[in-house]
């Protein structure tokens, strides 16, 4: 039996201001919650994008200005389930963005499409999708946001019926305590939760993590005419020793990111524009991207990439009641694939679903239900990234070693295949995009009859890196590494 919205209706805490908090926000208060948003830094300064840009800084969160994109499974939920945030975002310079745009003209692909619309998402960056979604949040009525509110540590009323701590609110860091009936962290991949659950007596969630990953060097540019540079098949292309992506942005705008194995010693000088840019200018796919405007930035360097995962249940019970961890709270992906914006914001609206089956009556039913959902839809996507991360760094470490890397893994030898394959068949394009916009699963999208089959004729013979680029060789030499 479906729970009535008046006997949905609770306080809900959300931690974190993000873009995955605030649209867990903005969804529980459609559904009738109350909700109060807690994050510990300042709100944007300004109501545009260059404001947000050049005067919003947030020490809470590390990659703040650093390359972000909204793929289509994201854009698409706020169409269909909150609208007006979609209406925000462009009043603050959003602009529409379809992800194939640059290969519709390629003879192989054959144009555009009816259905191609699946593909379309907003472009901005980060601080400009904050003060969108911001905006949305200050006008929906049972949000609350107050901003400049530091969390230390979590209430508890003692064990809950299933006999482990259960959550009953927070405390600020000012000595403030603020009740609800639930608690939802999105504090993102450093989130502090984990630590205040045991601090009330709760068993440590499971934390699996990568302690080697990648490391990011990225550099933002802007046309001084607003035009944007021509636009690749796809935005990430993966080489010898490194990948590199495009990003397109608002107002001009847009970034480039190198991703390089934190293993590899030989290419830290990228952390040097001058560097940063001679190499960017032998990859075809970016170089024009590197020359069509001004740099506005540095060379933005990130690190701490590694893939984390976090588990709530331990031995089938909960670790504690009353509080659900959401985005990158939960589980992280590289951000080479640009994945977290829109998982979290998916997670955002898993968690409605669940509330909506369960309800707050039985709080340990809630955890354990949110966690077999979690698992079974979020899951497989972290998992297969995670995986990937393990290939391609032991490939890297192959190329620096000088020995290819060889491996009977059929999953990556499939996903080699359709990055080869993709601009060589406007069906393999198509999977191949819908499962990197996060618009279906790898088995959704290739379960048509032929697909794998046409895939492996088309890629399955490629060489390594099959997009133009740099050996290893002569990608030092124009770093000058010794």
């Amino acid at each position: 039996m479906r729970i009535t919205r008046a006997a949905r209706a609770r306080n809900v805490i959300v931690l974190g201001s993000g873009p995955t908090g605030m649209t867990a926000a903005l969804l529980l208060a459609h559904e009738g919650h109350r909700v109060t948003v807690l994050d510990k830094d300042s709100g944007s300064p300004g109501n545009d994008a260059e404001a947000a840009w050049d005067q919003w800084r947030r020490p809470g969160v590390t990659q703040f200005r650093h390359p972000h994109i909204m793929l289509p499974g994201a854009y698409h939920l706020l169409v269909r389930e909150l609208p007006d945030a979609i209406d925000e975002l462009m009043a603050v310079g959003a602009r529409r963005h379809n992800m194939l745009g640059g290969a519709y003209d390629l003879a192989a692909i054959g144009g555009r499409l009816p259905g191609d619309e699946r593909f379309d998402t907003l472009a901005a960056r980060r601080p400009v999708i904050e003060e969108g979604l911001g905006n949305a949040a200050t006008r929906t009525a049972g949000v609350i946001v107050r901003r400049g509110t530091p969390v230390s540590g979590l209430l508890s009323d003692g064990a809950s019926a299933a006999g482990v701590p259960h959550v009953t609110g927070v405390l600020t860091a000012h000595g403030e305590a603020i009740h609800a009936d639930l608690v939802v962290d999105a504090l993102g991949r450093n989130s502090p939760v984990s630590k205040m659950l045991t601090d009330i007596g709760a068993t440590a969630p499971v934390q699996n993590k990568h302690e080697t990953g990648f490391l990011a060097y990225s550099r933002y540019f802007r046309s001084a005419d607003g035009s944007m540079p021509a636009q690749a098949g796809w935005p990430l292309d993966h080489h010898d020793s490194l990948s590199m992506t495009t990003v397109p942005g608002d107002a001009g705008t847009w970034a480039l990111a190198l991703f390089v194995s934190g293993r590899d010693r030989a290419v830290r000088a990228l952390s040097d524009p001058e560097v940063w840019q001679r190499v960017a200018a032998l990859y075809p796919n970016m170089a024009h991207w590197a020359s069509h405007g001004e740099p506005i930035t540095g060379v933005l360097a990130m690190s701490g990439m590694e893939a984390r995962h976090r588990r709530f249940v331990v031995d089938d019970r909960p670790v504690a009641t009353g509080l659900l961890s959401i985005g990158d709270a939960w589980a992280t992906t590289n951000p080479t694939f640009g994945m977290g914006i829109t998982m979290g914001m998916s997670h955002a609206a898993l968690l409605r679903d669940v509330l909506r089956e369960v309800g707050l009556g039985d709080p340990e039913k809630l955890v354990l239900r949110f966690d077999e959902v979690t698992e079974a839809t979020q899951g497989p996507a972290h998992h297969a990234t995670a995986a990937w991360d393990e290939h391609r760094l032991a490939q890297i470490d192959g190329e620096i070693a000088g020995v290819p890397y060889e491996t009977d893994d059929q999953d990556w030898a499939l996903r080699h295949a359709v990055e080869a394959a993709k601009l060589q068949d406007p069906n393999v394009l198509r999977a191949f995009g819908d499962i990197g916009s996060l618009n279906r699963t790898p088995d959704e999208a290739l379960a048509t009859p032929g697909l794998v089959e046409r895939i492996v004729e088309l890629g399955g013979g490629a060489t390594r890196y099959p997009e133009p680029g740099p050996s290893r060789t002569e990608l030092l030499a124009v770093i000058g590494a010794k």
